[in-house]
């Protein structure tokens, strides 16, 4: 039998686990949403072996979408890590088989502190079933692993209830892009919602900048030395064109170029500007790409010159359009 025919096997089994699960959802998972979403304090999730490490996902996938979480393992509990269970807490606990003895021992101290108990587990008839406020039906037919051992179908089913259950908590509290950007802030999200156009301003005594009658022979020097690819026309203090690699090299196509003429002669007049750099830095992108440009200036209501973004200090800080 082809290794591709065992995997197909595999995602066999365990879909239908997956979907067997699915009429069992009901007032026991409703229960549960109701418990979490009175806390006042965080979702303490806890198990042992494979349980804990898909425990410590679902705590992750808790704290990053709205609910406030951490894992704790049952034997550092009964060591003194107990106390980091508060009053206002409330507890996640994963067995499938709802005995596992370091858990089991532990669930009698959590109801002394009369904190809500969710359980994870095969049945409410286990000992895990019988401590929790509510029990979730992790209960399979069978394991993926042909020996019929290993947590294979049941680890696979509790993950995906542990992300069932960070959804219903999602839509139930609203929880919008925006909420997720805020515990994303170096994500690609995080940086679209959160990053102004005004975090990658130059400002503009950092910029190169001759007047309209500055010859280009003479602007091309500052030019070169800005290492932006442009140099910003200024006269009266206010932005009167702007002077790229990409102009220069159409103005060395004309037949009348002439390196001692007039920087205007060659310029782009009127060049796009923004007055609001509190815009959000992809905005920024978008302009920049939809305009074709390297340097957005940033100008007050007068067109003085303020600063500049550059599109490759936003592309260098991770900063995408969202069609990408």
């Amino acid at each position: 039998m082809k290794p591709s025919n065992y995997a197909k096997e595999t995602l066999e089994i365990e879909a239908t686990a997956l979907l067997d699960a699915k009429d069992r959802v009901g007032e026991e998972f409703d229960r549960a949403v109701e418990l979490i979403l009175s806390l006042k304090g965080k979702l303490v999730v806890i198990g042992v072996g494979k349980s804990g490490h898909i425990g410590s996902k679902i705590a992750a996938t808790f704290a990053s979408t709205g609910t406030s979480s951490f894992f704790l393992h049952p034997a550092e509990a009964m060591h003194g890590d107990l106390g980091m269970i508060g009053e206002d807490d409330g507890v996640l606990a994963i067995s499938y088989s709802g005995e596992s003895e370091e858990l089991t021992k532990l669930l009698p101290h959590i109801k002394n502190f009369n904190i809500p108990i969710i359980g994870m587990s095969k049945s409410k008839d286990t000992t895990l079933g019988k401590f929790s406020d509510a029990n979730i039906d992790i209960s399979i037919k069978r394991e993926a692993c042909p020996l019929g051992v290993a947590p294979t179908s049941s680890t696979t089913l509790t993950l995906a209830l542990g992300d069932a259950l960070a959804v219903a908590l999602m839509k139930l509290r609203g929880f919008k892009r925006e909420d997720f950007a805020k515990f994303h802030p170096a994500g690609a999200l995080g940086r679209r919602l959160y990053l102004k156009a005004k975090h990658f301003l130059i400002p503009k005594d950092k910029l190169p900048t001759v007047n309209s009658q500055t010859s280009l022979k003479d602007a091309i020097i500052p030019m070169t030395k800005g290492m932006l690819g442009n140099i910003v026309i200024v006269d009266n203090n206010r932005v009167t064109g702007i002077f790229s690699d990409g102009d220069l090299r159409r103005s060395l196509l004309k037949e009348d170029f002439d390196f001692s003429a007039p920087i205007e002669k060659y310029m782009t007049r009127e060049p796009f500007t923004i007055c609001d750099d509190s815009i959000l830095a992809v905005d920024a992108l978008k302009l920049i790409e939809s305009q074709r440009i390297q340097l957005l200036l940033v100008v007050n209501s007068d067109k003085e010159l303020i600063g500049a973004i550059h599109i490759h200090d936003l592309i260098e800080a991770g900063i995408e359009s969202e069609n990408k």
